[in-house]
């Protein structure tokens, strides 16, 4: 099976991949300084045998045995080395030598008999393939002295070179792997550490924060995980109090509602109930049936961590406050309202704010006694509802907001506990605040501000 170019790489495990690339790299470097190293040697052997030719040639052609010697009687030994194959061309391209070479002299050589050219030097092979250097020097009037000396002995001096070479690089890059290896392995230890710390948390749903050292990479990604952990462990604290909560409010209004169901079919096969009581239970039990659907919605809402899917537009909060007014003076007509409003521009979900807003206002319409005046004002994006209530008490205000909570003047009224806790949530969203204080008549004051928008309406 073929992977796609690219993917196989990633299949590997990160040690494997740190001691590969490890591996090519020092290869690549042993590599390049291997060939450099053998063309260095190579052109400084190659300087040298030139430097020698030339010198030797010279010093035989300025010889003054040499000149009244012909150049069948030129022995090797005057030139300092028996290796050296001794060559007299002239002009004409005549040829004597001692022992020559069956390789063909052409223009560099004819070219410094003619005087055209001060020397030459150059490798030529034989028709055996052998391999000569060539260096060429005058010698008199239209004459030249070559001297070609066999390359024989510098390739084999080149390829043990080689030789020697490729097996060290081969044993560095061996040990560039095996270093790379152990690199990686040590290295990334902290790594497998801590991916068997996630691992074990993941199958186990052990939330215990990882421990934590040093100031490295590795530190800060598990300081960073402890802190996702973190947040996993207060989300699933929020979602099993809200959980429990949810089953013990739900507890109160089903155990009712079944109750009055099982009054209705005993009735029944009693002969049923007068047409007063049986109007008064149904009554009940659709008072029951719409406070659990209250209840439902807001566990609803609040079961969202983050703000819901909505529209989110710039509007005038005063609209929205207008709206709630209507809608909570439908649902109290015993109690007043005192509402003076000044436009505000928002931005933000017009249907949570006004859920928001009609919660404060239920909340103070269900505190106020019957007659009295609830207070609304909007001024500078600042919304204050002040109720005639009994206020609340100093060891309660820290609860107003939590979920569920209820005073215990208050657990004989209708209601979940879940109104204010919506206000928060919804004003939290919208980077606003929500306070409660007490205003100078008495009762309770709730005052809500939303951040301004940056146009206007």
């Amino acid at each position: 099976m073929s992977w796609p170019a690219g993917r196989w790489h990633y299949r590997r495990s990160l040690a494997s991949r740190v001691a590969l690339l490890t591996t090519m790299a020092v290869g690549a470097s042993i590599a390049v300084m291997a060939l450099g190293a053998f063309m260095v040697m190579r052109m400084q052997l190659q300087s040298s045998l030139d430097e020698s030719l030339l010198n030797r040639a010279t010093k035989a052609a300025e010889s003054t045995a040499l000149a009244q010697a012909t150049a069948q009687d030129v022995p090797a030994w005057m030139l300092g080395a028996a290796d050296v194959r001794v060559i007299f061309i002239t002009a004409e391209r005549g040829v004597s030598a001692d022992n020559v070479p069956t390789f063909t002299l052409g223009k560099p050589e004819l070219a410094v008999a003619a005087g055209r050219s001060p020397s030459s030097i150059r490798t030529v092979a034989d028709k055996d393939g052998a391999r000569y250097r060539v260096a060429t020097v005058p010698a008199g009037s239209g004459q030249a002295l070559v001297l070609a000396q066999a390359l024989e002995s510098q390739d084999r001096t080149l390829r043990k070179l080689g030789t020697v070479m490729l097996v060290s690089g081969g044993l560095g890059i061996l040990a560039a792997a095996l270093s790379g290896w152990a690199v990686a392995t040590n290295g990334l230890r902290p790594v497998r550490r801590l991916t068997r710390s996630v691992e074990r948390n993941a199958v186990t749903e052990d939330l215990t924060p990882l421990p934590v050292g040093g100031d490295d990479e590795i530190a800060r990604l598990a300081t960073a995980f402890n802190q996702m952990l973190g947040a996993l462990t207060a989300s699933r604290d929020r979602q099993r109090r809200l959980v429990a909560d949810a089953s013990h409010e739900l507890r109160t209004p089903l155990t009712s509602l079944r109750t009055n169901l099982d009054l209705l079919a005993q009735a029944d096969t009693d002969g049923g109930l007068p047409a007063e009581a049986r109007r008064e239970l149904l009554d009940d039990v659709r008072g029951q049936i719409e406070e659990l659907t209250t209840l439902v919605g807001d566990l609803v809402m609040l079961a969202r961590d983050e703000q819901h899917e909505a529209t989110v537009t710039t509007l005038d909060l005063a609209d929205v406050v207008e709206r709630a007014v209507t809608r909570v003076r439908r649902r109290a007509p015993g109690v007043d309202f005192d509402v003076r409003l000044e436009p505000w521009a928002a931005e933000g979900d017009t249907t949570g704010l006004e859920r928001a807003i009609t919660n404060l206002l239920d909340n103070a319409a269900k505190w106020s006694p019957p007659g009295g005046t609830i207070t609304v004002r909007l001024a500078s994006g600042v919304l204050t509802v002040d109720d005639q209530g009994p206020g609340i008490s100093d060891a309660d205000l820290p609860h107003v907001f939590e979920r569920f909570w209820r005073s215990d003047e208050s657990r004989s009224m209708p209601g979940s506990g879940l109104g204010l806790a919506i206000v928060r949530q919804v004003v939290d969203q919208h980077g606003g605040r929500v306070v409660v204080s007490e205003p100078p008549g008495g009762g309770t004051r709730m005052s809500l501000s939303i951040p301004g928008a940056t146009a206007s309406v």
